[in-house]
């Protein structure tokens, strides 16, 4: 499965392994200076300041060898075959923006319904902005997943997903999981595909 990796797709998961291996070394430190801080949690609980490099930062850290597990499964899975489509420069700015997208939401909802004490970590904003980018591209396809044991095609997947996570995220039924960070990479990956959409079909003119 690693020798299929995608260049862009290889090195993610190599970042992300590396992110977590610091982490184990140096948990504290990687911690306070890399992962997603709310605006405001320094004044509440003391804890470090926001920075602007933690939008990207905090999605190469996770929660526990669970969690890595699970977001790398899923990009070694979805990832290779949009890579081929999308072209490794182009593939790599849409993992990004779904990833600053999913931070940016996440921090506007902790603004809205207050901070958590601790930091928000993880991949998953980038990998579910590759999930809507999958069922768009490959609507037809069937999914296989752990804890569905049915297949089920990826356009439905992708709205069954979500709108399980906006409910999850408003009634607080899952504690301890970035909801809006899913949605928001989501909405990122969503308005950049539009973007690249329409100048498709709107190309600037050069004079």
């Amino acid at each position: 499965m690693f020798r299929n990796l995608t260049p862009a797709v290889r090195a993610i998961f190599l970042l992300n392994v590396a992110g977590f291996v610091l982490q184990l070394l140096l948990p504290q430190q990687m911690e306070d200076w890399f992962a997603l801080w709310a605006l405001q949690s320094h004044a509440l609980y003391g804890a470090p300041s926001t920075q602007p490099w933690q939008l990207v930062s905090y999605a190469f850290l996770h929660g526990g060898l669970a969690h890595i597990a699970m977001n790398m499964l899923a990009l070694v899975m979805l990832a290779p075959d949009l890579e081929h489509i999308m072209g490794s420069r182009r593939f790599t700015v849409y993992y990004l923006v779904s990833v600053v997208s999913a931070a940016i939401v996440q921090l506007v909802w902790y603004s809205y319904a207050g901070p958590a004490p601790g930091p928000t970590v993880g991949a998953s904003g980038g990998i579910f902005g590759l999930l809507l980018a999958y069922g768009l591209a490959f609507p037809q396809r069937e999914l296989m997943i752990i804890f569905l044991p049915i297949p089920i095609k990826a356009w439905l997947f992708v709205i069954l997903y979500g709108g399980a996570e906006l409910l999850m995220g408003i009634t607080n039924t899952v504690s301890g999981v970035a909801h809006f960070a899913h949605l928001g990479g989501m909405l990122g990956g969503w308005l950049l595909i539009q973007y690249w959409r329409r100048r498709a079909v709107n190309p600037r003119r050069r004079d």
